[in-house]
């Protein structure tokens, strides 16, 4: 099989030596050309490139979520299809929220041996992504999730810790989302972000909306987090918010999706977030997140600015995945 390894040499947990035997233990198996991505977007750029000539039938992403969801936007720059690269996914961030949805090792070496026992057994499955639009600036893919207010904005803030040199930690996320809760005490009393969703009355007074394309939406260390424990690669998007942030309800709430879980083997329907503030759909095809002002915006992990208006779409099957 001809493959394309896009490598981000910057990812948080993986060293060159690492990288070096990761990539021997890939070329015994693969016909395998090796990219090191050199700014930002690069990776998408490369993927697109290796999805346009035709040239590879696998794209394998070394790196973060951010690196893997570049690698899934060059590859679906056209939209799914047939032609269209299998993906695979070797973890190198701090959190490879993707990769352990997916149910790969956290661990580069363990994801490795994996992902080279599916390519011998043949073992591929297709997954389901969401899409982000804005007016005027291109559709964005996404692999996990996408979040319009509070959590976005606390993506921003660990953002601009680490251009400062900070390392991203859990314990980072933790005291950046702290202090936006300070500073956002206005906000959380009457939020921007308006639901609108087709069969539906609007729901006004989002403080945060959280789009989640499977579960958990991330990581504490290794304890998950499940704001919509239904959600799943085989079904379209659950959208989770909250209308206000009281300390004990926000406290509240944080228990309850620490507490809750997946899918039971049962079938049955696990615990979700619940109260008078929280707001939950499940398996919802389209809908547009409206704010009243310019409000942060994040998809993956990834902070995207300010945005009044995205919508929202579920493409089931838009990619095949090695795992």
């Amino acid at each position: 099989m001809r493959a394309l390894l896009v490598v981000n040499p910057k990812a948080t947990t993986t060293s060159g030596r690492t990288r070096d035997v990761l990539i021997h233990a890939l070329r015994s198996d693969l016909k395998l050309e090796v990219a090191q991505t050199e700014y930002r977007g690069h990776a998408r750029d490369l993927a697109r490139e290796a999805a346009e000539d035709g040239a590879v039938d696998l794209v394998v992403a070394l790196g973060g979520d951010g690196t893997v969801n570049e690698v899934v936007n060059g590859l679906l720059a056209h939209g799914p299809g047939e032609k269209v690269p299998r993906l695979a996914v070797v973890p190198g961030g701090s959190t490879n929220v993707f990769a352990r949805a997916l149910g790969l090792p956290n661990d580069p070496v363990e994801a490795t041996g994996v992902l080279l026992d599916a390519l011998d057994q043949r073992r591929e499955r297709p997954i389901g992504l969401g899409k982000a639009m804005s007016e005027g600036l291109p559709d964005r893919w996404f692999t996990f999730t996408a979040g319009l207010g509070f959590d976005a904005g606390v993506v921003g803030r660990v953002e601009e810790q680490r251009r400062a040199g900070r390392r991203s930690t859990h314990a980072l996320y933790v005291g950046q989302a702290l202090r936006h809760y300070v500073t956002q005490r206005e906000q959380r009393r009457s939020g921007p972000v308006t639901l609108q969703m087709p069969g539906h009355d609007p729901v006004p007074g989002l403080v945060l909306a959280i789009v989640s394309n499977t579960s958990p939406w991330t990581f504490l260390g290794n304890r998950p987090v499940y704001p919509s424990p239904l959600a799943s690669f085989d079904t379209d998007l659950d959208v989770f918010g909250i209308t206000r942030m009281t300390a004990f309800g926000t406290a509240r709430t944080v228990r309850q999706i620490l507490r809750s879980h997946g899918p039971s083997s049962d079938g049955g329907t696990p615990p979700g977030p619940s109260g008078k503030h929280v707001v939950s759909y499940h398996d919802a095809r389209h809908f547009t997140l409206v704010s009243q002002e310019p409000t942060p915006f994040q998809v993956d992990g990834d902070h995207l600015g300010d945005r009044s208006r995205v919508s929202f779409t579920g493409v089931r099957r838009a990619l095949r995945v090695i795992v």
